[in-house]
C-alpha cells in the first residue's frame, strides 16, 4: 500500500501540471504514453519490441495518438487515418517478407492495439486542448470517482459477481456504488463548471461515462487474464503498467468526441 501511495502520489505531481497547462505538453504527454502502452501489449505477447513490426507499430500509434495539427505537411485531402493505414499496410507486407513467421492474427492484434491506443491518447490531448481543463477535469473526476466507490462499495457490500472468469473481485454492488459515487461528485462539479449541455443531458452522459469506463477495464481484464499477466506492465511499482492505469479512459475519452462534446 506504501508502495502504491508513494507511484500515486509522484505520478498527480508529475500528470495534474501537464493536464493543466495543456498544449505541446500534453500533446507530447499523450504521445509518450501510447508509445509506452503499446509497447507492454507487445510484452504481454512476449514478442520483441525492437523489430520492424514493433517499429512501424509505434508509427501506427503515433499517427492516431498525435494531433491533427501535427500533419499539416500533408498533401491536401491526406489525414492522419490515411497515414495509419499505410503504416498497417506496412504491417501486412511484413507478413509477405517474413513468409508468416509474423502472421495476420500478429498484425491483427497491433492494428487492434494500435487503433485502441493510439486513439484512446489522442482524445486524452484533445479532451484537454479543445475542451478546456474543467472538461478533462469533469471526465477525469467521472472516471475517477466510479474506480473509487466501485472499490469502497465493492469492499463493503460486494457480494454478487460480475464476471468471475474474467475479474473475480468485480462486483454488481461495487459496480453500482461506483456510477451512484461518479453521479453525485459530477452533479456537484456540474453546479460550478458547467459543460456543452444541460445538467440532466449531462448526468445521463456521466452514467453512460461511468459504465463505459467499467467496460474499459473488464476489457483490459479480460486480455490481460488471456495473456496470463497480473498487470499490462511495471513501470508504475504497485499499480502496475500504463494500461493498467488508463484502461478506462481509453474506452471514454473518445466517447467526448462522440457525444459533441469536444
Amino acid at each position: 500500500m506504501k508502495q502504491r501511495v508513494i507511484t500515486a502520489t509522484i505520478a498527480l505531481i508529475i500528470f495534474i501540471p501537464i493536464i493543466f497547462f495543456g498544449g505541446i505538453y500534453i500533446d507530447i504527454a499523450a504521445a509518450v504514453l501510447a508509445l509506452v502502452a503499446l509497447s507492454e501489449v507487445f510484452i504481454m505477447r512476449k514478442r520483441i519490441i525492437v523489430s520492424p513490426d514493433a517499429t512501424i507499430a509505434g508509427l501506427a500509434v503515433l499517427s492516431l495518438a498525435s494531433p491533427k495539427g501535427a500533419f499539416n505537411w500533408l498533401p491536401a485531402g491526406v489525414s492522419q487515418f490515411d497515414l495509419f493505414y499505410f503504416f498497417v499496410a506496412i504491417l501486412l507486407a511484413i507478413t509477405v517478407f517474413t513468409k508468416n513467421r509474423v502472421n495476420f492474427d500478429d498484425m491483427g492484434v497491433t492494428t487492434l492495439a494500435s487503433l485502441y491506443i493510439g486513439l484512446g491518447f489522442h482524445y486524452l490531448a484533445a479532451t484537454r486542448n479543445i475542451g478546456g481543463f474543467d472538461t478533462v477535469m469533469y471526465i477525469l473526476l467521472v472516471i475517477w470517482m466510479t474506480d473509487i466507490g466501485a472499490y469502497t462499495f465493492g469492499r463493503m457490500f460486494g457480494k454478487n459477481k460480475m464476471w468471475p472468469a474474467i475479474s473475480p473481485n468485480k462486483t454488481w454492488e461495487g459496480s453500482i456504488g461506483g456510477t451512484l459515487s461518479a453521479l453525485v461528485v459530477a452533479a456537484i462539479y456540474l453546479n460550478f463548471f458547467p459543460q456543452a449541455y444541460s445538467m440532466p443531458v449531462m448526468l445521463g452522459l456521466t452514467l453512460i461515462f461511468s459504465i463505459a469506463g467499467q467496460l474499459g477495464d473488464l476489457v483490459e481484464s479480460a486480455y490481460k487474464r488471456y495473456y496470463g499477466v497480473k498487470d499490462s506492465g511495471k513501470i508504475l511499482p504497485g499499480h502496475g503498467g500504463i494500461l493498467d492505469r488508463f484502461d478506462s479512459m481509453l474506452f471514454v475519452l473518445p466517447l467526448l468526441h462522440l457525444f459533441g462534446m469536444i
